[in-house]
C-alpha cells in the first residue's frame, strides 16, 4: 500500500493541489490527510472540499479545532486570531461540520495518523526536537511502528530505539522493523524549513520506506490573494521564502 501523506495547507488551495497531483503520479492508493486544513490562507472551503473528496483519512489540526470551537484560540497571536475568524464566517455548514467530526488520530494497521504529538494527541504537543520527544517518552506510552504527524511545518522526524531518540532529516526514511518512527511530512500551505515549495510525502508498507516530495507552485498569486481578502501580510509574505 503507498500512503500519500499531507497536512498544514491552511486554505492554499493552489498548493494542495500541486501536491495532489505530484501524490496522483506517484501512484497512491490513499491519500492521509494530518490535519490544518484552514487558517492563514484565503480558500479555506475550496481546500475542505478537496481533501474531504479524496482523503481516506483525516484527523484534525488545532487550527481546524480552533475554528470549529473545539478549543480555544484566545491566546494565539492577533493575526492569526483574526484568520480563524475569518474562516469562521466563511465556512460552509458542510466544511464546519465535517471539521468538527474529525477526530484526533488514525490508526491503521501498523501506522497512525496524528497532527501533533500522539500521545494525547487532543493537546497538540509541537514534536521538533528530541528532548520533546523524550519528554512524550515518559510513562513508556505504547507508539505505533511509524506515526505521522505535521504541525510544526518541518520535516525534521524521529527514530526511537530503546528510548533513544535520533533525529532525522533526509529525503527518505527506510524504516527499520526494529524501531518506531515519528515522521514529520512538512506543511503544503506554509512551509517553515526555508523551502517555499509545497511538501508532502509518500509512504511504502511494503518497502517501509518514506520519501519526501516537494512541490512548486504559484506562491505569488496566493499572496496577492491572502492580501485582496484582508487578512495579515504576513502569511504571504512567508510563502515566498518558507519561513
Amino acid at each position: 500500500m503507498r500512503y500519500g501523506v499531507f497536512s498544514d495547507v491552511h486554505g492554499n488551495i493552489e498548493a494542495l493541489d500541486a501536491v495532489l497531483g505530484v501524490l496522483r503520479d506517484q501512484g497512491v492508493d490513499r491519500y492521509a490527510f494530518v490535519g490544518d486544513a484552514v487558517g492563514y490562507g484565503p480558500n479555506p472551503n475550496e481546500v475542505c472540499d478537496r481533501i474531504r473528496e479524496v482523503a481516506e483519512i483525516a484527523v484534525v489540526g488545532n487550527h481546524d479545532a480552533a475554528v470549529t470551537d473545539r478549543m480555544s484560540y484566545e491566546e494565539y497571536y492577533d493575526a492569526a486570531r483574526h484568520a480563524l475568524d475569518w474562516c469562521k464566517e466563511r465556512l460552509t455548514p458542510a466544511n464546519m461540520k465535517w471539521l468538527t467530526d474529525l477526530p484526533y488520530s488514525h490508526r491503521e494497521g501498523d501506522l497512525v495518523f496524528s497532527h501533533g504529538a500522539p500521545v494525547a494527541p487532543e493537546l497538540f504537543d509541537y514534536l521538533f526536537a528530541p528532548e520533546q520527544v523524550v519528554d512524550m517518552l515518559e510513562g513508556e506510552p505504547e507508539l505505533a511502528p511509524v506515526t505521522f504527524i505535521g504541525h510544526s511545518h518541518l520535516t525534521i522526524s524521529f527514530a526511537i530505539d530503546d528510548g533513544t531518540v535520533t533525529p532525522i532529516l533526509a529525503d527518505a526514511i527506510e524504516c527499520d522493523p526494529a524501531k518506531r518512527y515519528i515522521i514529520t511530512d512538512g506543511s503544503v500551505g506554509q512551509p517553515r524549513d526555508r523551502d517555499p515549495r509545497a511538501a508532502c510525502g509518500v509512504y511504502d508498507s511494503e518497502t517501509r520506506v518514506f520519501t519526501f516530495h516537494r512541490v512548486t507552485y504559484d506562491a505569488h498569486a496566493v499572496r496577492r490573494k491572502i492580501l485582496d481578502a484582508g487578512l495579515s501580510p504576513i502569511f504571504g509574505e512567508r510563502l515566498l521564502v518558507g519561513m
